[in-house]
């Protein structure tokens, strides 16, 4: 299916970019989320006059980002997990475990922006993992697992 990226999506393409993907993920995905449109001549033409509207959009949306990547980078997030007495977690640290921590602290994040490339942390200790604010604006964030005793 031909669509227009009506915002950068990753590993797709840029805002304006006429694409093709495979029906499902233009349908199910990209379209319902309003990343997307359906490449007909009458929206291509729509795109052209609001071309200017959808960059101004997409730029505040990044320097927004930018500005909470700049307090994100380098903060350290505390999260307290059951844990053993050899260190190991009784379950696990997720995304959504530092996203709910991040978001006590006062940022604007959800927990799919919260990357983790090892998946969930399983023992106590310091760990590092990506907390993507905007598709260019990745930074790291230092995660402090310690063990609760109760």
């Amino acid at each position: 299916m031909q669509i227009i990226l009506l915002d950068k999506v990753a590993n797709l393409g840029n805002l304006g970019d006429i694409v093709k993907v495979k029906d499902g993920y233009a349908r199910n995905f990209l379209i319902p989320t309003k990343r997307a449109r359906r490449a007909t001549d009458a929206a291509i033409k729509e795109f052209e006059a609001r071309r200017a509207e959808l960059e101004k959009v997409a730029a505040e949306k990044l320097s927004t980002a930018q500005a909470l990547g700049e307090k994100l980078n380098g903060v350290t997030v505390i999260v307290s997990q059951k844990a053993g007495v050899d260190g190991r977690l009784f379950g696990s640290v997720t995304n959504g475990d530092i996203a709910e921590a991040l978001v006590k602290q006062g940022f604007q994040i959800v927990k799919a922006q919260v990357r983790m490339p090892n998946g969930p942390l399983k023992a106590v200790g310091d760990f590092s993992v990506n907390v993507a604010a905007h598709t260019d604006v990745v930074v790291e964030v230092n995660v402090k697992v310690v063990g609760a005793t109760d």
